[in-house]
Order: structure tokens, then C-alpha cells, then sequence
């Protein structure tokens, strides 16, 4: 209490000039004067700034948050595509000989069902020869060597190397893989990445009569169960004529920044192992 008192005794000046000057703000902001006005329009936008950065601050830190949202959000819609992009319908016509009319059978039939998990980057690399990303998911959370993998924006590759909390993805920005695409058309071509041009597809001896344009966007097959159908691979940046076979060569430009690539979709498809099994027999004799 005796400090207290000495505090106050020693800063009485200051304490009394500055009761005094709020005293005259507040009497001046209360009156109709253009002073009045003006402190009154300062003191709000000063409050307004402060509310401002307040809601910045609270709009950062509940990022996270609002990022894992979006991300399953993403997961429904994309299940809820998939469902209708995975089924295909075969029709048997019956004719019946005593009569003219035909019964036409519909049959559904469902050739893959994914199942997408979330995963963050927290390594990438895109200047090697094979590139490799590794995700914060792993063997515990569902990941198994052989899924594919995706972005927001198209293909990434598929799962090559998994521990209990990690997974190294292969990307598709390697020579030890090939994938099967499609143009606009529905002819497919296996496209190769091109090692001189680092963020460069090729699809190479197509055919030369193939009406393709610049822009025009490639996408993964059905065949093999490597990679979802219909995923963006990139699309058409140059065309150039094969002198020696007379041929088409198309570059694309991947759909997915790798450099600036944070989070994934790894896929499981949940029938691939009975495809697989089946498409081995003929081998087997």
C-alpha cells in the first residue's frame, strides 16, 4: 500500500494531465462540434481496425480447421461422382418369335468402388529422375503399396513404399511409369514423362489424321486398376509432326503443380484385387 501511495505521489502530474485530457475528450466527442465529429469517426475506425485484426487472427488460426473440412467435404462429393462414374449398364434383347415386340434387360454392373483417404505432403521432390512424395499417412491409417493417388486438380501417382505412419508415393513424374490416357475423342495412348522437359508429358505416335488442339484436356482409362478412369492427367501444350513415321507427338502439361503440392487423395478400389485375380488366369495356362 505505501508503494502504491508513493507511485502516485510521484506521477500526480502525469495521472492529473491525463485524467484531465480524457475528461476533455469525452466532453468534446459528447458535443455537436466538428472536433465532436471527429474524434468520435477516428475512435471508430481505430475500432474497427482492432476488430479487423482480431478476426484475421481468429480466421488463421481456425485454418486448419476449416482446410480438414473442405477436404472431407471434397471426399463426399467425389464418392458421390464416383458412384455414378464407376457403373456401367449392358442391355440383352430377347426377340420372341411368336411375337414382334422386343424385352430389352437392363443390367447394372459396378467394376470399382473407391474408398479416398486424405493425406498431407510433407516431402517432395520434382527435379530426378524418379520423383518421390512422401505423405503423412501410412499402413495404420489404411494406405497399402499399389493405390493410386490424387489431387485437387489431377493425378499425382500411386503408393509405392508404406510404413505404420508414412507412405512414399512414386510420382508420375518417373520413368517407371506409364499411364494409360484418353483424349476428348476416346483414343488412349500411354503418356511417358519427358526427362528433358522436367513438367512435361509425352504422348507419342498418334495418329496423324487425330483432330487435337492446344488446350484440350487428357484423362486417365478404366484399364488396369491402377488409376481411377476419367482423372486430368494435363493437358495439350504443343503439337509437333513426326518426320521419320509421319506421326503426331502431343506435349502436356501436367494438371497438378507438384511444386506447390500440400495435400493428397490416396484411393482404394475396393474390387481391384478380384479384377486382378481374374486378369492373371490366362497367364497362368
Amino acid at each position: 500500500m505505501r508503494n502504491f501511495i508513493l507511485i502516485i505521489r510521484r506521477f500526480f502530474n502525469l495521472i492529473l494531465f491525463a485524467g484531465l485530457e480524457i475528461i476533455c475528450f469525452i466532453l468534446i466527442a459528447h458535443s455537436h462540434t466538428l472536433q465532436g465529429d471527429d474524434i468520435v469517426s477516428s475512435a471508430n475506425t481505430a475500432t474497427g481496425l482492432i476488430y479487423k485484426k482480431q478476426t484475421d487472427l481468429f480466421y488463421y488460426i481456425s485454418l486448419g480447421k476449416m482446410n480438414d473440412s473442405l477436404l472431407s467435404d471434397n471426399v463426399r462429393l467425389r464418392k458421390i461422382v464416383d458412384q455414378y462414374r464407376t457403373l456401367d449398364t449392358l442391355r440383352d434383347s430377347f426377340v420372341h418369335k411368336a411375337l414382334v415386340n422386343t424385352d430389352t434387360t437392363v443390367h447394372v454392373i459396378k467394376y470399382a468402388d473407391y474408398v479416398y483417404r486424405t493425406a498431407k505432403v510433407i516431402n517432395n521432390s520434382v527435379d530426378g529422375i524418379n520423383n518421390y512424395i512422401t505423405i503423412d499417412r501410412g499402413s495404420k491409417h489404411g494406405i497399402a503399396k499399389g493405390m493410386s493417388v490424387i489431387s485437387s486438380t489431377g493425378l499425382v501417382g500411386r503408393v509405392e513404399y508404406v510404413s505404420a505412419n508414412f507412405a512414399c508415393i512414386l510420382s508420375i513424374l518417373s520413368n517407371k511409369q506409364q499411364v494409360s490416357a484418353k483424349l476428348k475423342d476416346g483414343t488412349f495412348k500411354s503418356t511417358v514423362w519427358d526427362n528433358e522437359h522436367p513438367e512435361t508429358f509425352l504422348m507419342k505416335d498418334m495418329p496423324p489424321e487425330l483432330k487435337v488442339k492446344r488446350g484440350d484436356s487428357v484423362f486417365t482409362t478404366s484399364f488396369g486398376s491402377v488409376f481411377p478412369p476419367d482423372v486430368l492427367i494435363g493437358r495439350v501444350a504443343k503439337i509437333e509432326m513426326n518426320k521419320k513415321n509421319g506421326k503426331q507427338q502431343l506435349f502436356l502439361t501436367p494438371a497438378t503443380n507438384f511444386r506447390n503440392l500440400q495435400y493428397v487423395y490416396v484411393l482404394e478400389n475396393l474390387l481391384a484385387a478380384e479384377q486382378k485375380q481374374l486378369e492373371e488366369l490366362p497367364a497362368k495356362k
